[in-house]
């Protein structure tokens, strides 16, 4: 068996010792995203701007920064940095979904729509885009446009027809707007899904109530 040569011996040593320090500290390396997903939102935020000082064009770290945030109810900070993603890196759906979350519990409510309109617009499928158009219907509650809380909510339901909380916002809307048997039936098919839910239960009382008059 042949030996190798003190400088191959060397250089496969050198080699192997920088793998398994590549490896260690990827390893090592904090992941934001995963504190977020298991709720650790602090340490998310901080990994994130820890990230974005090594790097400040790191989209994906400015997306988790202001999930983050946006999950501590800081919506004024997360709204200061989606704003500096979107105008100096690129216009990031993810982004511009947050803008919108970030305007709605701001009470900003024609802003929160331009947001989701521009969400809408450039992914019309999206993974978000059945809370978008139900953010668009509350922000149009808001405003007293229920023609237009109406469209937004039922578009909502086409792409989450299960979600008893959307049916009945959909109710409260035709309440308002005096659709009563239109109203109950969304009502009665938020209760079809969960049969004790109050805030559908008390709405389909206060519809039966004004029918029967």
């Amino acid at each position: 068996m042949k030996h190798l040569p003190d400088t191959k011996i060397r250089l496969l040593f050198v080699l192997a010792f920088f793998t398994i320090s590549s490896s260690l500290f990827a390893q090592a390396k904090p992941d934001a995203l995963k504190m977020y997903r298991e709720g650790r939102y602090e340490e998310a935020r901080v990994i994130c701007l820890n990230e974005l000082a090594a790097d400040p064009e790191n989209m994906e770290s400015y997306v988790v920064l202001v999930w983050s945030l946006q999950a501590l109810e800081r919506y004024g900070d997360a709204e200061v940095y989606a704003r500096k993603a979107y105008t100096s890196i690129r216009k990031d759906p993810r982004i511009i979904e947050s803008l919108g979350e970030l305007a709605f519990f701001q009470g900003k409510n024609a802003d929160a729509l331009a947001h989701f309109r521009e969400y809408v617009n450039l992914l019309p499928d999206g993974a978000r885009i059945g809370s978008v158009y139900y953010y668009m219907g509350e922000s149009y509650l808001r405003m007293e446009k229920l023609e237009h809380a109406d469209i937004a909510i039922r578009t909502a339901l086409q792409y989450e027809p299960k979600n008893a909380q959307w049916w009945t916002r959909l109710g409260y809307v035709r309440e308002r707007a005096s659709y009563w048997s239109l109203s109950l039936e969304a009502y009665n098919m938020a209760l079809g899904l969960n049969a004790g839910f109050t805030d559908a239960l008390r709405g389909k009382e206060r519809v039966e109530a004004r029918i029967r008059r």
